[in-house]
């Protein structure tokens, strides 16, 4: 797998990118498809009131408000032609709700059919996917080559003749016999 921050390549079990450290739990999540992107089921407005986000749900919400506001306007009506109550000099004041429950029923429906196209248009085999990404030009090249060693990895090419050992100069007093083998110390 590979970096989303730097774009180094990395094991599939890694946890973090050797790179940069960057956090890969969740990449390997994602590519394993554990991680299905939808819309969540409920949501908290900006009241704190908890709302259902259920395509089935909104739309007879919807409904409900564009009833709503249908009968407000309908009260409206009946108030300016009947002036039951003195409904000439207020009947305008109905219109408010009548036009914020239509709105508010009218984009509830709209919402619920957008998540049902989104749910339908959703394939099942490419949900779990990553959509396949283009080549960032401004990522240096990957290198896949590291340092190979040329011959034995022993041989460092710099050295003309092997050091000298410790103890070269300590056996010169020493006597030698007729093979070339050291034997004793020399006698006083």
């Amino acid at each position: 797998m590979f970096c989303p921050k730097c774009g180094t390549e990395n094991p599939e079990t890694g946890k973090f990118c050797r790179s940069c450290g960057t956090d890969l739990s969740n990449v390997s999540t994602a590519l394993s498809g554990a991680v299905k992107p939808s819309v969540p089921d409920v949501y908290i407005d900006r009241k704190g009131r908890v709302r259902s986000n259920h395509p089935d749900d909104l739309f007879s919400s919807g409904v409900k408000g564009v009833i709503t506001g249908f009968g407000f306007a309908a009260v409206a009506l009946a108030l300016l032609f009947t002036g039951v109550a003195g409904g000439h000099a207020w009947w305008w004041a109905m219109l408010f709700p009548a036009f914020f429950s239509f709105s508010n029923g009218v984009s509830q429906i709209l919402k619920a059919k957008s998540i049902e196209k989104r749910q339908a248009n959703a394939n099942p085999v490419m949900q779990n996917q990553i959509p396949p990404t283009q080549q960032n030009y401004n990522l240096p090249p990957t290198q896949t080559e590291f340092v190979k060693p040329q011959g034995s990895i022993y041989d460092t090419g710099d050295l003309v003749a092997p050091p000298s050992s410790v103890t070269e100069n300590t056996t010169r007093h020493l006597e030698i016999n007729k093979e070339g083998e050291t034997m004793t110390l020399p006698k006083k």
